[in-house]
Protein backbone atom coordinates (compact mmCIF):
# COMPACT_ATOMS: atom_id res chain seq x y z
CA UNK A 1 0.00 0.00 0.00
CA UNK A 2 1.18 3.48 -0.90
CA UNK A 3 -0.29 6.79 0.17
CA UNK A 4 0.27 9.92 -1.93
CA UNK A 5 -0.30 13.49 -0.78
CA UNK A 6 0.05 16.44 -3.11
CA UNK A 7 0.84 19.99 -2.08
CA UNK A 8 1.96 23.26 -3.59
CA UNK A 9 -1.09 24.23 -5.59
CA UNK A 10 -2.66 27.64 -5.42
CA UNK A 11 -3.61 30.78 -7.29
CA UNK A 12 -1.04 32.36 -9.57
CA UNK A 13 -1.10 34.93 -12.33
CA UNK A 14 -0.35 34.21 -15.96
CA UNK A 15 3.39 33.84 -16.43
CA UNK A 16 3.98 32.82 -12.85
CA UNK A 17 5.50 29.63 -11.47
CA UNK A 18 4.57 26.92 -9.02
CA UNK A 19 6.23 23.77 -7.77
CA UNK A 20 3.98 20.88 -6.86
CA UNK A 21 5.09 18.13 -4.52
CA UNK A 22 3.77 14.63 -4.06
CA UNK A 23 4.89 12.92 -0.89
CA UNK A 24 4.69 9.14 -0.80
CA UNK A 25 4.44 7.00 2.31
CA UNK A 26 3.88 3.34 3.07
CA UNK A 27 5.54 0.70 0.91
CA UNK A 28 7.62 3.24 -1.02
CA UNK A 29 10.41 0.79 -1.85
CA UNK A 30 8.22 -0.85 -4.49
CA UNK A 31 7.46 2.39 -6.36
CA UNK A 32 8.74 2.40 -9.92
CA UNK A 33 7.25 4.96 -12.32
CA UNK A 34 5.47 8.07 -11.05
CA UNK A 35 3.48 10.68 -12.85
CA UNK A 36 1.47 13.85 -12.81
CA UNK A 37 -1.98 14.16 -14.31
CA UNK A 38 -4.42 17.02 -14.45
CA UNK A 39 -8.17 17.17 -14.67
CA UNK A 40 -10.71 19.89 -15.28
CA UNK A 41 -14.43 19.49 -14.57
CA UNK A 42 -16.24 17.55 -17.25
CA UNK A 43 -13.09 16.25 -18.89
CA UNK A 44 -11.03 13.14 -18.49
CA UNK A 45 -7.85 13.01 -16.50
CA UNK A 46 -4.84 13.63 -18.74
CA UNK A 47 -1.19 12.79 -18.18
CA UNK A 48 1.09 15.79 -17.89
CA UNK A 49 4.41 14.06 -17.27
CA UNK A 50 5.89 10.83 -16.02
CA UNK A 51 9.24 9.72 -14.70
CA UNK A 52 10.67 6.23 -14.46
CA UNK A 53 12.64 4.72 -11.62
CA UNK A 54 15.74 5.58 -13.67
CA UNK A 55 14.65 9.22 -14.06
CA UNK A 56 13.62 8.92 -17.69
CA UNK A 57 11.01 11.59 -18.28
CA UNK A 58 8.09 11.75 -20.67
CA UNK A 59 5.85 14.67 -21.52
CA UNK A 60 2.92 13.51 -23.67
CA UNK A 61 1.27 16.91 -23.63
CA UNK A 62 3.11 19.17 -26.05
CA UNK A 63 1.60 22.26 -24.44
CA UNK A 64 3.77 21.81 -21.33
CA UNK A 65 7.06 20.94 -22.98
CA UNK A 66 9.70 23.48 -22.11
CA UNK A 67 7.56 24.88 -19.29
CA UNK A 68 7.03 21.94 -16.92
CA UNK A 69 9.72 19.74 -15.40
CA UNK A 70 9.08 16.53 -13.53
CA UNK A 71 11.62 15.23 -11.04
CA UNK A 72 11.81 12.92 -8.06
CA UNK A 73 13.83 12.56 -4.89
CA UNK A 74 13.77 8.89 -3.98
CA UNK A 75 15.50 9.49 -0.65
CA UNK A 76 12.59 11.73 0.33
CA UNK A 77 9.96 9.62 -1.48
CA UNK A 78 8.80 12.80 -3.17
CA UNK A 79 7.78 13.65 -6.69
CA UNK A 80 7.89 17.21 -8.00
CA UNK A 81 6.45 19.19 -10.86
CA UNK A 82 8.01 22.54 -11.56
CA UNK A 83 5.67 24.68 -13.66
CA UNK A 84 6.93 27.86 -15.28
CA UNK A 85 5.26 30.43 -17.50
CA UNK A 86 1.83 29.26 -16.41
CA UNK A 87 -1.15 29.89 -18.65
CA UNK A 88 -4.85 30.15 -17.92
CA UNK A 89 -5.37 26.82 -19.68
CA UNK A 90 -3.11 25.13 -17.11
CA UNK A 91 -5.86 25.61 -14.53
CA UNK A 92 -6.82 22.17 -13.23
CA UNK A 93 -6.59 19.77 -10.35
CA UNK A 94 -3.16 18.17 -10.48
CA UNK A 95 -2.95 14.59 -9.30
CA UNK A 96 0.08 12.38 -8.82
CA UNK A 97 0.25 8.65 -9.21
CA UNK A 98 2.71 5.90 -8.47
CA UNK A 99 3.17 2.42 -9.84
CA UNK A 100 3.74 -0.10 -7.06
CA UNK A 101 2.35 -3.52 -8.02
CA UNK A 102 -0.68 -1.51 -9.01
CA UNK A 103 -1.45 2.17 -9.49
CA UNK A 104 -2.03 4.51 -6.58
CA UNK A 105 -3.44 8.01 -6.80
CA UNK A 106 -3.32 11.08 -4.62
CA UNK A 107 -6.28 13.36 -3.93
CA UNK A 108 -5.00 16.21 -6.05
CA UNK A 109 -4.11 19.85 -5.56
CA UNK A 110 -5.86 22.75 -7.27
CA UNK A 111 -3.88 25.05 -9.54
CA UNK A 112 -5.64 28.18 -10.73
CA UNK A 113 -4.00 30.56 -13.17
CA UNK A 114 -5.61 33.97 -13.52
CA UNK A 115 -5.22 36.35 -16.44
Amino acid sequence: QVQLVESGGGLVQTGGSLTLSCSASGDTDCISAMGWYRQVPGKERMMVASISSRNLTYYPDSSVKGRFTISRDNAKSTLYLRMNNLKVEDTAVYICNADCRGVYWGQGTQVTVSS
